[in-house]
């Protein structure tokens, strides 16, 4: 078995339209042919063997694409001249910022959990009144619990099954 590496990423875009039409098979597009204008046929041919977008979050314009072990570095390299995705013949302006590599899904799931909770922590720094930092505190609140709900109800589902 071929050792992989996993690519998060964030879609950045001043449009917010941008984050919700996107698709995988745009972005997996968009990439291979930036990949294809940096590195050329060979970089292309290298990066294709094992690429595939494994994840995809419209919502949080979140990424997580897949590539062998040897080839990570021209993936990466390639990924900020990513400048537009098309989606549904629509062409939006956008990058692609790499956030982290793992070697498993799993390191880049507990990455994006940490990158998450230090965006939230500078939002609700940079509130400006009290009514949003309540706002947010609760919705943060809100979100811990129900995560710890659904783990435990998840953890009692499988016990019970088996």
């Amino acid at each position: 078995r071929a050792p992989r590496r996993y690519v998060l990423c964030e879609v950045v875009s001043e449009d917010p339209r941008c984050r919700q039409c996107i698709e995988d098979r745009a972005v997996g597009l968009a990439v291979r042919d930036a990949i294809g204008r940096v590195h050329g046929d060979y970089g292309l041919a290298c990066c294709s063997i094992s690429f595939t977008v494994k994840y995809l979050n419209a919502y949080t314009g979140t990424v997580l694409l897949r590539c062998r072990k040897d080839s990570y570095r021209l993936l990466c390299s390639a990924l900020p001249f990513v400048r537009q995705l098309e989606s549904r013949g629509q062409r939006y302006p956008c990058c692609l910022r790499t956030l982290h590599v793992g070697g498993t899904i799993r390191t880049c799931q507990k990455f994006l959990i940490q990158y998450n909770r230090r965006q939230l922590l500078v939002l609700l720094q940079n509130c400006t009144n009290e009514e949003e930092r309540q706002c947010i505190q609760k919705s943060l609140l809100r979100c811990s619990l129900t995560e710890e709900q659904s783990r435990s109800g998840d953890e009692e589902d499988d016990d019970g099954t088996e």
